[in-house]
């Protein structure tokens, strides 16, 4: 009996091991936390086109935004764990969302398998012109002497741009409003026409505006400067010690995937990241690349779940 069980379970291995070694077999679905034109999508478009060349097999995105991406993650937590379900996370859908929504159907460390992240774009301090500041030392000593004067705008309150400024705000312990506004562009020009004075927002759409003068840009939230902008110093470094904020996004699969499907994605997307034209595309989008480790991926994680809680749970931050 025993002798019929070892050879059951060995043949069953065996069919196992052959289906993940001539994976994939059919189109992946390739689910995104957010809009189309987003850094989320832009990045998961990248990758995908890496996945379909390696393969031959369609990679169809899926853009399934709301709830800071906390609806697209719960899809692919509950998806089949075979290789064909993978989601573009980021730091709003798997480090922000949870701090903002403690009731979620799914966690994000327990229901996901981190591949690896792709890129990660630094959110930027940006000012009208017209602000006497030149440095961030400037800002937090004009804040000091105006508590509670100084405004700064979001694209809505539980965003990423939000709990950045919460974060300024708590570490350069400054008295500032914040202002919430329908969405990233609205609060960009919300600094444009001086309804706000700052906003920390994503890079990639600010940086037109930056290049044409309408607005001040003073630091970058990354604890290294961007590549993008190299002239511009962190945050950090230019008067407020122990800052950093960044939005990463990164290739995700449900819990349970067999590491011999999870192995042949990291391998080819990291392929992919080495090509000079692909790491241009994510530079010129603002965006510096990644390409770590599925440890250093959790490792990221975790500790960007317990900054993003703090945070909340001090600042009181709700979603809309």
């Amino acid at each position: 009996m025993r002798l019929k069980l070892s050879l059951l379970f060995f043949i069953l291995s065996f069919v196992a091991s052959q289906g993940f070694a001539q994976y994939p077999l059919k189109t992946i679905r390739f689910v995104v936390t957010a809009a189309a034109g987003s850094g989320p999508d832009l990045t998961a478009r990248i990758v995908a086109q890496k996945l379909n060349v390696a393969w031959g097999q369609p990679v169809v995105i899926e853009n399934r935004g709301g709830a800071g991406g906390a609806i697209a993650a719960e899809l692919v937590a509950k998806s089949a764990p075979d290789g064909y379900t993978l989601i573009m996370a980021s730091a709003g859908s798997h480090s922000v969302s949870p701090a903002l929504y403690p009731h979620l159907s799914w966690d994000p460390i327990r229901d996901f398998v981190p591949i690896t992240i792709v890129s990660v774009a630094p959110n930027i301090l940006i000012v009208h012109p017209s602000l006497p500041v030149k440095s961030v030392r400037d800002l937090l000593a004009l804040a000091r002497l105006r508590p509670g004067e100084l405004s700064f705008g979001s694209g809505g309150s539980g965003s990423s741009a939000h709990l950045s400024g919460e974060l300024f705000r708590m570490l350069a312990k400054v008295r500032m409003v914040h202002i919430p506004f329908k969405g990233a562009p609205s609060a960009a020009l919300g600094v444009i026409g001086g309804q706000v004075e700052l906003a920390l927002l994503n890079l990639p759409p600010t940086l037109p505006l930056i290049k044409s003068g309408r607005l001040k840009a003073l630091a970058v939230s990354t604890a290294s400067r961007s590549e993008a902008l190299p002239q511009l110093p962190t945050i950090a470094e230019d008067g407020l010690p122990g800052y950093e904020a960044s939005t990463w996004y990164g290739v995700m699969a449900p819990a349970h995937t067999p590491a011999e499907i999870t192995d042949k994605i990291y391998t080819v997307i990291m392929a992919g990241l080495r090509q000079q034209e692909t790491r241009s595309r994510i530079v010129s989008d603002g965006a510096q690349v990644v390409g770590n480790s599925s440890e250093e991926f959790s490792a990221l994680l975790k500790r960007d779940l317990a900054k993003w809680t703090r945070v909340v749970k001090e600042s009181g931050a709700r979603p809309d």
